[in-house]
């Protein structure tokens, strides 16, 4: 518990609406919650949240400590009330997590709060399965990554060993990542290896393919096989050999067959057509290979998983 003194320049203010200023980090609806619980109290009694303070009262708030620090980038998932996830799966040393397209997996210059750590982070200390003020160091965190506009798997840990683990697995590549997506075309052969070296231009964040070796390139290889074609629109199935940035997309572009709604290397014109504004992509199942011994996490040894839903395939590719 808490306590804090109303003085003369916060005499008049509702009681709601003094504390969300005083504890930024407390949701809107959790403290609407507290009050109503009476674990806010003035002057030792309960009160109603339209209450107005006077100089001289004393409020007692009982409400966790991490909510009384000042905001920053570790601790925002606290304004977070009700997580938003889909959980593809779940134990005590790993989470797999549904990513939607849209969603940011870490804070970046367009968005602080909403992103995927976060939700995740919330969940768990909601749970309370993890706690910031009974770690000395560790948080849980994601050990891949997705683009905003990509949807899919992304694998959150939960201890410091997994996130080694999980880590030294993806150097290894021995995590097998598979990806749908909706291409405009129809690929030539149907099936087959895209292989180059991709050039990153970190002003306009775009990557460049190459087919002979270029300075500062990044050999990339990815597996591709059709699964389907409608009218102009081609299901692909795609397999990364290696990790690089827009690597599906810009090797999709490079044969030819340009993923349906990408705005940096895909077709305006049909993207216009079919009103795409996200590229059709998804990490849609993950399979833990691990060939080698993989510690405490040796027991996911050859399990696969994959999503619910595809909403891009369900779209335009429908089976009954």
């Amino acid at each position: 518990m808490r306590e804090l003194a109303i003085g003369k320049n916060d005499a008049g203010q509702r009681l709601d609406r003094f504390v969300a200023k005083s504890l930024p980090l407390l949701p809107p609806a959790l403290l609407q919650k507290y009050i109503r619980l009476k674990r806010v109290k003035v002057n030792g009694r309960g009160a109603k949240r339209d209450a107005r303070l006077q100089a001289g009262d004393v409020l007692q708030l009982y409400i966790n400590d991490e909510f009384f620090d000042k905001p920053k980038e570790e601790n925002l998932f606290l304004s977070i009330f009700q997580p938003r996830l889909s959980i593809v799966y779940e134990d005590e040393n790993l989470l797999l997590a549904d990513k939607r397209p849209g969603l940011v997996v870490h804070a970046d210059e367009t968005e602080k709060v909403n992103t995927l750590i976060n939700h995740i982070q919330a969940y768990l200390y909601q749970k309370r399965e993890w706690s910031p003020r009974t770690e000395n160091a560790f948080a849980p965190a994601l050990c891949n990554r997705i683009d905003r506009n990509t949807g899919g798997i992304v694998i959150a840990a939960k201890n410091a060993e997994t996130l080694r683990i999980i880590n030294e697995k993806i150097r290894a590549h021995e995590l097998e990542k598979s990806y749908l997506c909706a291409a405009v075309g129809r690929p030539r052969p149907a099936e087959g290896k895209i292989e180059g070296f991709l050039l990153k231009d970190e002003a306009k964040k775009e990557v460049a393919f190459h087919r002979r070796p270029v300075p500062g390139g990044k050999s990339a290889a990815t597996l591709y096989k059709t699964l389907e074609t409608r009218g102009e629109l081609s299901l692909v199935e795609c397999r990364l050999l290696t990790g690089r940035t827009h690597q599906i997309r810009v090797s999709m572009a490079e044969i030819g067959c340009p993923l349906l709604g990408d705005g940096k290397y895909g077709n305006g014109a049909v993207n216009r057509k079919y009103r795409e504004t996200r590229q059709a992509l998804y990490a849609y199942k993950l399979r833990f290979a691990f060939p080698t011994g993989a510690g405490i996490l040796n027991y996911l040894r050859g399990r696969e998983f994959t999503v619910e839903s595809v909403p891009f395939k369900e779209k335009y590719f429908p089976h009954d």
